[in-house]
Order: C-alpha cells, then structure tokens, then sequence
C-alpha cells in the first residue's frame, strides 16, 4: 500500500523490521514528496530522513558529521542514541554512542554534550545490513494502520463535518467506504463534484476509497408529499442510516460513522438522535459528537478539506427543510407517519441506483 500511495514520486522499496518501516527509493525520485506523503499514513507514528553509511565508528561518524552539520552547528545542546538491532557489532550501543558522541563533540565544540535534555539527539541504527543516522524525528500521522480496525461506511455529505468525521474515523484503524446521497435536480452536479473532491482529498489518509452514490430524489420527495414537514428531517435521516446499513451489509463493513454534532442543529438533540438510529443492528460512531465547531473547523483546515466544503454548493440535507424541525421526535410517531410510505420499496429502488466510483490518492 505505501509503495502504491508512492509511485507518483518515484520508485520505492519499503518494508518493515521491528517495528520500523524503512522506504528507500530506487533510482531518480522526488523525496521531499514521498516524505510529505508518508507524514499523511496513518500508523505512522515518527518518520525521519535518513542517511546510510556502513557499520563502523568511523563511517557513522563522517555520516552524521556531514548529513546533521547545519543541525549540529545550530543546535546547543546534543546527544547520540544508539540502536544495536545486529548483536554481531563489536560495540555495545552505549559504548557506540560514547565513541560517536566523542568525536562530534570535538568536531563541534560550540555544541554541548546533554545527554538528558538535548536539544538535538544524533541517532543511530545499526541493521541487518547497513547503519543509518538521522536528526530529531518529525510527528507522524499517528493512530492505526488503515483496515486493521475493520471496516465502516461513512455518510458523506458536502459540509464541514463529515469529511472531518472520516479523517478521525480512519486515524484509528477504520477502512471508509463513503456513502453520499444526491438528490438531482434539487443538487446540481457541481455538488455532486464537489462530494467526489472531498473523496479525493481524503484519500490522501485513508488510501482508496470507493464512494457510493446514492440517488435520493424519490425519497426525499414522498417524504415531503406524504409526512407531516416537522418529521421530514428525521424520516429523511433514517432512511439515509438503513440505506447506509445495507451498503455496510453487503461490504462487510461493521459500523456506520456520521459527523453529527449533539445540539448542533434540530436532528440533532439526543432525543432526535436516538430515533435516527432505532432499529439499526450495527453501532454508529459519531467522531464529532462531544467537539465544538471551531474544533470542527480547525481540523478541517488542517486536513485541507475546508475549502472544498465551504464552497456553495448545496446538499441534499439541506433539501426540503422543515420550517419548524421537531427537535424532540418520539418514535411511536415516527413509525405512525413512516407507515404512509413505502419504505422498502422506497430503499430498494435507491441501492439499485447507486453508482460506485473508485478513487485513489495516486490518481
């Protein structure tokens, strides 16, 4: 998979040993983009440039001495850590890291030793095959590797939250499979667009990402037509869950994840809440429930779909708006006017109709 998200910067070999993936390139490739790119992958808690040099005090040395100078000339303070991972080495680690020290000191006399609090820590690994040094590591993108937690479908729609519920969803171990429900001609295919952007930025933490798309017109307008209009938000939000479900069922998928905010808009309260999702037989995740918007927008500008979302393009949530929204919906009632309806039908006809489009963070 990290090969993959790579290719558009070169060739690369990557695999893994105690705990650490290494990814070296393979003739000419652009490393400050696959760096840039691997600060992206989830599960990647630390990453660092490297230099390697073979396996002797000496040749570590006039690595680190060249490949750190400007870190080593600016810094104050610093310190070698070493990493024996081959036991074949003569030197222990701390002795090699003793040796190591030694002679960068001498070499930069304006930088001190610390070894407790440095300012700059000179590590060193010596593998299988090779040694490599590097500075301070950068922060990685953390959480879990894509797909070791199982597998959700996600309801995407063109707002701030959503996007931002994926993001949070997939950085712990989530696989996302998109769902987007598009109500043309009340959305224009410019929303439509702007949905499959969203997708595609996000692609860039979550690897590949098939989204389905959903068409909703039927529903949304026998809604209207046939329910009382304060309900029309609630009915509408549980057909969006079952049809979500279902699309969980036949891919495997164990949960459903939502950006729903508590209190943030009438669908919203806990009693409207706990009718959206009745009668569901798998959890919902909501990442956002508990965070403020601000909270919610700065994420989305870190993650770089702010823009995208913010752009005016309406939804098909924000179709057929109740003037007054019930905010506090009881089931029984919800059930008495789904009943005009024909909600099987209704859901059966929509799965047919749904297309599926693939999308890549190498695209």
């Amino acid at each position: 998979a990290v090969r993959a998200r790579l290719a558009r910067f070169g060739a690369f070999a990557a695999r893994t040993s105690q705990s650490v993936l290494y990814v070296e390139p393979h003739g000419e490739a652009d490393i400050d983009g696959a760096y840039g790119e691997m600060k992206k992958v989830f599960g990647v808690a630390s990453l660092s440039r490297c230099a390697r040099c073979e396996k002797s005090v000496e040749s570590i040395f006039e690595t680190a001495k060249s490949y750190l100078s400007h870190e080593l000339s600016a810094a104050r303070s610093f310190k070698v850590e070493s990493k024996r991972a081959d036991k074949r080495f003569p030197l222990t680690s701390i002795q090699l890291s003793q040796e190591v020290g030694g002679l960068l000191a001498d070499e930069f006399p304006s930088c001190a030793v610390d070894v407790h609090t440095p300012e700059l820590t000179v590590f060193v690994e010596l593998r299988e095959e090779y040694a490599f040094v590097h500075g301070n590591p950068d922060r990685g993108a953390r959480g879990l590797p894509p797909g070791s937690s199982g597998r959700a479908v996600a309801l995407l729609s063109g707002g701030i939250d959503s996007p931002v519920a994926i993001y949070m969803a997939a950085r712990r171990g989530l696989k996302i499979i998109p769902v987007h429900f598009f109500s043309y001609p009340y959305t224009s295919m410019a929303a439509r667009e702007k949905v499959l952007s969203l997708t595609k930025i996000l692609t860039a933490y979550c690897g590949s990402m098939t989204v389905e798309i959903v068409p909703f017109t039927r529903i949304q307008e026998e809604i209207a037509k046939n329910c009382p209009e304060e309900f029309g938000t609630i009915i509408t939000r549980r057909f969006m869950m079952t049809i979500a479900e279902k699309i969980a069922e036949a891919n495997g998928a164990l949960a459903l994840v939502t950006g729903e905010n508590l209190g943030q808009v009438a669908s919203q309260t806990l009693e409207s809440l706990g009718v959206t999702e009745a009668g569901l037989g798998i959890p919902v995740i909501r990442p956002l429930v508990c965070f403020d918007k601000q909270e919610i927008i700065d994420l989305s500008v870190k993650i770089g779909t702010y823009d995208t979302s913010t752009l005016p393009y309406e939804d098909c949530c924000t179709v057929f708006t109740p003037r007054r929204p019930s905010t506090k919906p009881r089931l029984p009632r919800i059930l008495d006017a789904e009943r005009s309806l024909d909600r099987e039908g209704l859901i059966a006809e929509a799965l047919a109709g749904a297309e599926k489009l693939k999308l890549n963070p190498e695209d």
